[in-house]
This record gives C-alpha cells, structure tokens and sequence, in this order.
C-alpha cells in the first residue's frame, strides 16, 4: 500500500515538472500527422485526376515513380494505344513496387492489348505478323495469374490465346515461306457441342 502511494506521489510530481513538454511533444506529434495526412490527400488528389484525365484518353505522361494506381491506368491508355514499348516499361515499373493484384491487372491489360493486335493480324490473313503477338499476350496472361492466381478475366483469356495456338499450329513453327490454314481449324472447340453426326 505504502509504495503504490509513494508511486502515486512521485507521478504527480513528474507530471508537474514536465507536463509542459509532454504537451507540446503530443501537440507537434498531432501537427506533424495532420500535415503528413493533408500532403498524402493531395497526393491522391493529384493521382486521381492524372486517372482520370487517362479515362478521358488525354495522353499525360507520367515518370515511372508515379504511384502504382497512375501507372496501372497508364499501361491501360498506352495498351489501348498498340504502345507496347513504352507501356512494357511502365509495367516494369509496376513490377518493382506494386501490389500483386495491381501488377496482375497491368500484365492483363497489357496482354489483351497484344491478343487484340494478334486477332487483327488474324482476320487480314497475316498469320505470320500475328503469331508473335499471340504468343506474348499468352506470356503476360501467365504472369498475370502468377500474381493472382484467382483472376478469372486471365484464365479465360490465356484459354482463348492457346486455342489461336492450337488453331494456328503454324504459329509455334520458326521456318519457312508459306503457313498452310486448313479452313475446319479455323473455328474453336465449344465445350458439349458435337463435331458431327453419329
């Protein structure tokens, strides 16, 4: 009982010889989050109307220091674009600080872009220009689902460049002038549907 008063008395006495530093020390501590918190509002502020001028299609160019959010919808605009080069440095970017859901959606973004560019090539009959693409938009798929390996959109898309392969076997070939496309491959397997009469 003794020595919880004397801890009692010995508080007190602290609290009366430095109340006043330890109330200026809180009220900096309070002044210095309060300035951090409005500098971070701005920041994001900023963020997102470089996001959203991005969404309207005006080309902003941003550094590749820019938080991860920006350069996601940067490597959307420029993908949208057929920028494949200056979107893949972004995206490298992205890699280096990103979280892996927000990397995941740059090499998805990325990789339909490349898959767009493989089946335009595909419907000018240039099979030759299309099979790099293809065979990219496959590659960023995998990554993409490596960093998030739920991501639905991914799966079903890697799915639709590997039949383009599987359709197009010409397309893993390295050689040669001519690539031969038999007219019944040129449609893709539907899941339940017959391919003939019994």
């Amino acid at each position: 009982m003794v020595t919880s008063i004397r801890f009692l008395e010995d508080l007190r006495r602290f609290w009366r010889r430095s109340r006043s530093t330890i109330l200026v020390g809180l009220a900096l501590a309070l002044g210095a989050t309060a300035i951090g918190a409005f500098v971070n509002w701005r920041r994001v502020g900023a963020a997102n109307k470089v996001i959203e001028a991005l969404r309207l299609r005006r080309d902003i160019d941003i550094g590749v220091d820019a938080r991860s959010e920006v350069l996601l919808a940067r490597i959307g605009f420029l993908s949208a674009r057929n920028e494949f080069d200056r979107a893949r440095i972004l995206l490298e970017a992205l890699d280096r600080n990103g979280a892996p859901h927000t990397r995941a959606r740059g090499h998805y973004l990325l990789a339909n872009s490349l898959l767009r560019q493989a089946l335009t090539h595909i419907e000018g009959s240039e099979l030759d220009a299309a099979s790099p693409f293809v065979n990219l938009a496959k590659r960023e798929y995998r990554r993409a689902l490596q960093l998030y390996p739920d991501f639905w959109d991914a799966k079903y898309n890697l799915d639709v460049a590997a039949r383009l392969v599987r359709d197009f076997p010409d397309f893993d070939r390295k050689g040669g002038d001519e690539l031969s496309a038999d007219p019944k491959k040129l449609w893709t397997d539907i899941p339940g549907k017959p391919k003939g009469l019994p």
